[in-house]
Parts: structure tokens; sequence; C-alpha cells
């Protein structure tokens, strides 16, 4: 659902601000480390804001929030003191995080913000303020509006506060898409909705039907749907500022719903599989976001959408598939079908798109989950200064990947008796994830390549920071940050 709490800045004085928009909290940033001189709103209270927190045993936490009521006026408004930590970015993310989420069902909350990364700020508010909710809405609304107050002044927070609304709003859109239940999402229903953002944030959009991916060679997307009566799609968006000096083409994994197919998965496994198209509802949401941040890079978004059942066209164990490009699989596991999609779209972007640059994005081996865990995602490169700018843009934007190996020991482990290549490591080799990477290599001829292996950290088991339970749109900040550095 789009994300209802606004967010603005203002200038002034909390009191000021408070009693100008009638807020009904107010908020004053606490740094870890002794405290600093009492804010102006709290020269009424009958104690020092260090008793206060002497009180409550807080230490400045970023997360940390202490409450007390303050008179403004004639009106008593709720104070919070906000732990904000060194200020850092993660921490002002998980500043502001706490803060929307204390403040839901108020309508407007007015927030001091210390100097350091307002975007961060307002990503964590915004993000945390997220609900995807179907039939009755949560007990408790979203925090209405969020009026922040920086030491920088609001001119110079403006462009900040834009950023992190963009970066925000995109990782919801990506949310959205994911969280969407399977019954009402197919390949088709991805592609109508791509087409509408595109129409209404001015990409170009074409979409290819099982018709035309059949007639063009895309035999990786034509297998994993082949036992769905819901038909695959490729859906291409592009992003063209006109002057850009390079070309960016994304890939994401659009699985709609993956059953594991004839491989079958079991019962637990597959109640989270609506969210298996995550890498392609990114790809959607960070080519949506591109203009507002006025981004001068092209970029191409290919979401190869399919979705992965069992009936009697379901593709078979020992199947052979050939791919854009002529390349041919052996289907060891219909399991793994994530990287057949991919493989067509990574082929066909070498082919067709001449891009400079080419990054993949997909919810897609287990074992990336446990090399990594929950909170980082698997990162593979073909080119060092590629992998160097995405660790940072993953650092700057709270959503952290590590460079794993590529290999070439390992490649034997994909070697076919009967194909050019199989989708599964023979026993004896292990690396799930590397040999997943390496499968994929083989389709992005000599381009620099990247692969984001987001098992892990695309979906949250719980509310936690800026992150809500579900979908985490992991990546959509990520690229934003690259795409525009």
């Amino acid at each position: 659902m789009p994300i209802d709490t606004r967010v603005r800045g203002t200038g002034g004085t909390l009191s000021r601000a408070a009693a100008e928009l009638g807020a009904e909290v107010v908020a004053v940033p606490i740094a870890s480390g002794p405290v600093a001189p009492d804010a102006e709103i709290a020269a009424s209270l009958p104690f020092t804001l260090a008793e206060l927190l002497a009180l409550h045993s807080a230490k400045g936490e970023p997360g940390e929030v202490v409450s007390t009521l303050v008179r403004i006026g004639e009106r008593a408004v709720e104070l919070l003191l906000y732990g904000v930590g060194d200020a850092t970015p993660g921490d002002l993310r998980r500043a502001g995080a706490a803060l929307a989420r204390r403040g839901k069902g108020r309508d407007l909350m007015a927030a001091g913000v210390p100097s350091g990364d307002l975007a961060a700020f307002v990503e964590g508010a915004l993000l945390a303020s997220y609900t995807f909710k179907i039939g009755a809405p949560p007990a408790k609304a979203p925090l209405g509006e969020l009026v922040v107050l920086t030491e920088d002044g609001p001119e110079a927070g403006e462009a900040a506060l834009a950023r992190g609304v963009a970066a925000a709003r995109a990782t919801a859109l990506a949310r959205d898409l994911a969280n969407t239940p399977s019954n009402i999402k197919g390949p088709a229903w991805l592609a109508d909705r791509a087409a509408e953002i595109a129409a209404e944030t001015g990409l170009a959009v074409r979409i290819r039907d099982e018709k035309a991916l059949a007639e063009g060679g895309f035999g990786g997307i034509i297998g994993v749907g082949a036992g769905s009566s819901r038909p695959p799609r490729l859906i291409e968006l592009t992003y063209d500022p006109g002057d850009a000096d390079r070309h960016v083409v994304l890939v994401g994994k659009g699985i709609t719903f993956d059953s594991g197919g004839l491989s079958l998965k079991p019962n637990d496994n597959m109640k989270v599989q609506k969210t298996d198209m995550s890498g392609g509802a990114v790809v959607i949401a960070v080519l949506s976001a591109l203009r507002d941040l006025d981004a001068r890079v092209k970029v191409t978004g290919l979401v190869a959408a399919a979705e992965n059942m069992i009936s009697g066209s379901s593709m078979r164990p020992s199947d052979v598939l050939t791919h854009f490009g002529g390349t041919r699989s052996e289907v060891l596991n219909t399991d793994a079908e994530g990287r057949l999609v991919l493989a067509d779209a990574l082929a066909y972007a070498d082919a067709e798109l001449d891009p400079d640059v080419v990054i993949d994005i997909a919810t897609l081996t287990g074992a990336c989950k446990v090399a990594l865990g929950l909170r980082t995602a698997g990162l593979y490169a073909t080119d060092d200064t590629l992998a160097a700018a995405l660790t940072a843009s993953g650092a700057a934007s709270g959503e952290p990947v590590w460079r794993l190996p590529l290999v070439d020991e390992y490649r034997q482990a994909i070697e076919s008796d009967v194909a050019d290549i199989s989708n599964m490591g023979r026993p004896g080799f292990g690396g799930g994830s590397i040999t997943a990477a390496l499968f994929l290599r083989e389709f992005v001829g000599k381009r620099a390549w990247a692969h984001l292996d987001i098992a892990g950290p695309g979906r949250s088991t719980a509310d936690e920071a800026e992150l809500t339970k579900g979908a985490t749109g992991f990546g959509a900040r990520l690229l934003l940050d690259y795409l525009t550095a």
C-alpha cells in the first residue's frame, strides 16, 4: 500500500512549530555520550532532560525513546527524547523508524533532527510507517505527518528530504508488488502493473507475451512457466534522460509464485513464495524513481516473470531448455528455476541492448542465506570496480552486501552430460550460491556484470528498525544510490 505518512521541513524552534502546526508530539534528538544542554522546548519542565534520561537509564542509543509531557501554550504535548547514537546514517535510519512507530495513531509530530544524513532519517521514518493489509485497516493508523526541523535550516535539508522520500516510496512499491498474494498476482498482472507505473513515471515499456517469447527463443522463461495456466511475460522498461554517458541494465527474477515445480517444495517453504519475485519488484521500483531523482544514466529494466507450478505440461527433471542465444541447459531440479529465467534475460541484454554494466537481483538460493544470514546479500561480480561501487552503495543505503567468490574450479560442478550446462551443481562441490552465480555468468558475455542474491534480506520475519514483516524491498535503495552517486 502507498505510504500514507507525509514528511516536510520547517524552520524555527520546536515550541513554535508545535504551537503553529498543532503538533500532538514533539521529539528532541539525544546523542550518545554526555547529555547536551536542554532543548529550548524543555524550559518549562520541572526537571532537566538529563534527569529524565537518568530516570529511565536511557543512553541515547539509536531506537531508544523516552516520553514525558510538556506544556506549550494552553496544551499539553507529548515530548519524546529519541536516541540518535553517533548520528551515522544507520543510526538516523533506526531513530526515524522508532519515532514513526511511536507516532502511530497521531496526526502530526514535529521532530528536531541533528546534522547528518537527513535522507536516512526520512527513509527510516517512512519505511517503518509502511503497512500491507487486505481487509480491515490496522488498529492504529500510521503517523499522519512528520515535520522536521534540521540544524542547518529547512532550505539546506530540502534536497535530502526529497531524496529520502523518493527512496522510501520506491522501496514501498517493491514491497507492495512482492507482498501481493499470488492468487491476484500472476505474470500478466505484474506486466500490467509495470505498464501502469511506466505511464505514470515517463518510462518506455515493452511487454513480451508467451507467443513473442516462444518466437524470440526465450526457452528458459517458457520452460519455467509451462506448468502454469497463467503464461509468462518478459517486462522491459527503459529510462533515458537523453544525455546519459553510460547504460546500465537491471535484471530481476520475477517468479510470481514458486511451488518448486515437480521438484516440489515442502509446505512451509511455499508460504513465502509470493515474494519470490522480489528482485523483479525491485527493478520496477528503481526504474519508477529515476526521473524524480534526476538520474543521469540510461537504465533498462528486465523482469523475467513466470509462475512455477505443477501440471501435465510442467518441465521435468532431465528436460533440456534452449535459452535466448542458443545455449542449452539441462534441468536437474525444477526448483532451481530462477536462474533459468534470468539466463534468458541476461543473454538478451548482452546480445541486444549493448549495456556498459549488467546487474541482476534475485531471491536465488537458500545457500546464500546459510552463508550470510538474513540481513546481508551476496554479491558476485566480474569487475572489481563495479563490486566496490555496489559495496559502497550498500553501506550508504543500509542494505549491506558481501562479495563472494566466483570459484572457477567449481565450474565443473555444473557441466552437463547432455547439454551445455546444468542448472544444479553436482554432489561433492557444495557452494550452492556460487554454482548458481557461475551458471548466470555463462550468459553475460564479456560485460561488466554483478549478481545480487537477496534470498536472505529480501524477506523479514518481524518489524525491526525500518523493516516490516514480509517483503523488505531490499536492493531498491542500494541500486538507487549506485545509479545516482
